[in-house]
């Protein structure tokens, strides 16, 4: 399981981490049952604060994409694809509703929004091939 953090990003480095673990959950890198590292061995890794991957952890589970056993550590759940795809929707749609708060106030058009949103798409389309 590969996690890279970045000091210079402004993410808080638990977001980083489950961020970049669920989308590997997401794309098929992990699968259900995969077991991640423990806490202390992901801190390790990254020489980062237990405290840190504990929070990162804590998160995951509430949000169901792993599953915590007592005395074995922790595995990726079994989740089901609509409700991923709703998690990522719904994200989405909270970014795009603060671009258009800062579109509104900055008073660019619909058509500049939709056309810097395609711009950017198609470049990170491109780059994910």
């Amino acid at each position: 399981m590969d996690i890279i953090i970045s000091n210079t990003s402004g993410v808080p480095i638990y977001e980083q981490i489950e961020e970049q673990i669920k989308s590997q959950i997401m794309t098929g890198e992990l699968s259900a049952g995969d077991a991640l590292p423990s806490m202390r061995v992901l801190a390790k890794e990254l020489r980062i604060s237990v405290i840190t991957t504990k929070r990162a952890y804590e998160d995951l589970e509430r949000d169901g994409f792993i599953e915590s056993v007592v005395g074995k550590g922790s595995f990726v759940k079994g989740v089901n694809a609509e409700i991923l795809r709703e998690n990522t929707l719904y994200a989405i749609e909270e970014l795009l509703d603060k671009a258009a708060d800062r579109a509104v106030m900055g008073k660019v058009s619909l058509e500049e929004m939709q056309e810097m949103l395609r711009l950017i798409y198609e470049e990170k389309e491109t780059t994910a091939k």
